[in-house]
């Protein structure tokens, strides 16, 4: 037994001495290549994925995408797997520099997806992915590039085995997700055995929660009464609330920082409010010391240059095939600024709220329903070179199905696969909700308060090409409601010290910043894109898969959607 504890120790070791010889301070690997970064595109392993470039050559045994502009049908193939975990694209995608390509192709449940940097590579040596505090931590361990920049459960659960359970230093900060400050369900934790930390790190390692400690404000409205607190550790002084971290791509788009928006600070900048953010993280997280401005400034900027999103669909294929724009490179060009689409009128244009809040795939709505044409379905004379499925295959004969074509090769179930993407897009615009119950609009004065408000999922997610409220307005669905509760979260009463109103929630919100009792159980909305690789959903876990988001917007606003509808609405939400 000695014997076998010995020998697994000296492989942890190696294991972990292995990585730290591939991980050169944040980097990666030397490349061996001794080619400037900035010529990062010729070298990197991934094929041109935007503009007109000329596709770039890869070995048999690596991961492309590519593209043809000029073609009608850009089409994607992988010569070889997309990379899994963030030690596989360290070790395998980034050169001499510790820069990675832009658009390395990473797996996820129903596809592919990639992120892109609008500085042409996504720097590794940034101090994002770099120790700046006493445990471990960095902003890489719980906003992991290969978990949609956030952290799943499997992912993490991967990493738990690998360290058993943070023991041991991955050499990338992973592991360091595992400490008691805010990993495990209560800081009093015992994490003497692996089996004792896999109990205490249950909520990170089932829906990849983290533990927030906020106290009851001093000036609240309200009053702490009671406390179902599974882990017994949360008190008025201290109340545990278990939130998913939100991911630090894409958030160019953002208007509010956090879920409950405690970083944000009246007419400052968005990014002002991440170089606080980074700090609050670096002394709280990471139990550091505050960082310098320069710090705080770099991190905010690479943070707002990060654009990430799905590129290619299992079903559907590649997602900017046939002229739809898919994949994160557009997001780089969409504009954005706080109030733009605003439900009152865009801060800058004064243009009315419209609805149409996404039109990525307009073009596929009609695909493979009209007159025969080759040339606009696949890139037709390349034939078998360019992927199994697109143009010709080997003797020359057209893969199309059709009344002028029997062959019995097809894209029947691809095109299909791209008109149900493109039916969830006009659900999303188009698809009316009475909205009712929600705190945040059938409440405040400036919507009226009216008892039913008609809008779409576009009303609260208005931020075009981004999705999420382009303004600061938490919102209250009903999240934490006790009849929502599980038994792992827990249960807080809340008394009203005007009134005497009582409330049961397992997460007081927006409520715990500024002390209103009508904020209680408000939090922001979610960014849209980029949604297949980071379940679960919702602030709390609450919904394991996207087909449950839609379960629940379903129930909860009694949407009627068809079958057809919900998995249409689920296609396009898993493409974004």
């Amino acid at each position: 037994m000695a014997r076998r504890v010995l020998y697994r120790l000296a492989m942890k070791t190696l294991a972990v001495l292995s990585l730290g010889m591939l991980w050169t301070a944040a980097g990666c690997t030397d490349s061996g290549d001794a080619s400037d970064a900035s010529d990062l595109d010729s070298q990197a392993p991934v094929a041109e994925v935007s503009g007109n470039q000329a596709a770039q050559a890869s070995s048999p045994d690596t991961t492309t995408v590519s593209q043809d502009a000029s073609s009608a049908d850009q089409v994607s193939t992988f010569n070889g797997d997309a990379a899994k975990t963030f030690e596989d694209v360290t070790a395998r995608h980034c050169d001499s520099h510790n820069r990675m390509a832009n658009n390395v192709p990473v797996h996820d449940a129903t596809g592919v997806y990639t992120s892109v940097s609008s500085r042409g590579y996504i720097d590794l040596e940034n101090e994002f992915f770099q120790d700046l505090g006493t445990n471990g931590r960095r902003c890489v361990s719980c906003h992991v590039p290969t978990a949609g920049w956030s952290i799943t459960p499997k992912q993490l659960q991967e990493t738990f085995e690998e360290t058993d359970g943070g023991a041991y230093d991955d050499g990338l900060g992973l592991a360091a997700v595992f400490r008691t400050n805010d990993g495990s369900n209560s800081p009093k934790a015992d994490v003497s055995t692996k089996a004792k930390r896999r109990q205490a790190f249950s909520m990170l390692l089932t829906k990849g929660l983290v533990r927030v400690g906020l106290p009851i404000p001093a000036t609240a409205e309200f009053e702490l009464i009671a406390v179902d607190d599974p882990y017994k550790f949360a008190s008025a002084a201290e109340l545990s609330l278990f939130r998913r971290p939100l991911p630090t791509a894409n958030v160019k788009f953002d208007s509010t920082v956090m879920w409950d928006g405690r970083e944000v600070v009246p007419g400052a900048a968005v990014v002002s409010d991440l170089q606080t953010q980074a700090n609050d993280a670096t002394t709280g997280h990471a139990k550091g010391a505050p960082i310098s401005q320069a710090q705080r400034e770099s991190i905010a900027q690479f943070e707002t240059e990060i654009g990430s999103a799905q590129i290619w669909d299992n079903q559907a294929g590649d997602l900017r095939a046939a002229g739809a724009e898919g994949g994160p490179d557009a997001i780089l060009a969409q504009p954005f600024y706080v109030g733009i689409n605003d439900n009152f009128g865009d801060s800058k244009t004064h243009a009315a709220f419209s609805p149409v809040v996404f039109d990525l795939f307009d073009s596929w709505t009609n695909i493979g329903q009209n007159d025969h044409d080759c040339n606009s379905r696949h890139d037709h004379g390349r034939g078998y070179e360019y992927g199994y499925g697109y143009g010709h295959d080997n003797h020359g004969r057209c893969r199309c199905r059709d009344s002028k074509h029997g062959n019995g090769y097809g894209n029947d179930r691809r095109d299909e696969a791209r008109r149900s993407i493109a039916r969830g897009q006009e659900i999303f615009n188009t698809h009316k909700i009475a909205i009712t119950g929600v705190s945040g609009i059938n409440d405040e004065a400036a919507f009226g308060k009216p008892a039913t408000l008609m809008g779409t999922c576009s009303s609260c997610h208005n931020t075009p090409g981004g999705g999420n409220h382009s303004v600061v307005a938490p919102l209250n669905i009903g999240l934490t409601d006790e009849s929502r509760r599980t038994a792992d979260l827990p249960l807080y009463t809340l008394r009203n010290k005007t009134t005497g109103e009582v409330v049961k929630v397992t997460d007081p919100g927006r409520a715990l910043i500024d002390g209103k009792w009508s904020h209680i159980g408000r939090f922001k909305g979610p960014m849209l894109r980029n949604l297949a690789p980071r379940a679960p959903y919702f602030h709390n876990g609450f919904a394991k898969d996207l087909d449950a988001v839609v379960d629940f917007y379903n129930d909860r606003f009694s949407l009627n959607l068809s079958k057809q509808e919900h998995s249409d609405l689920v296609a396009f939400l898993r493409s974004l």
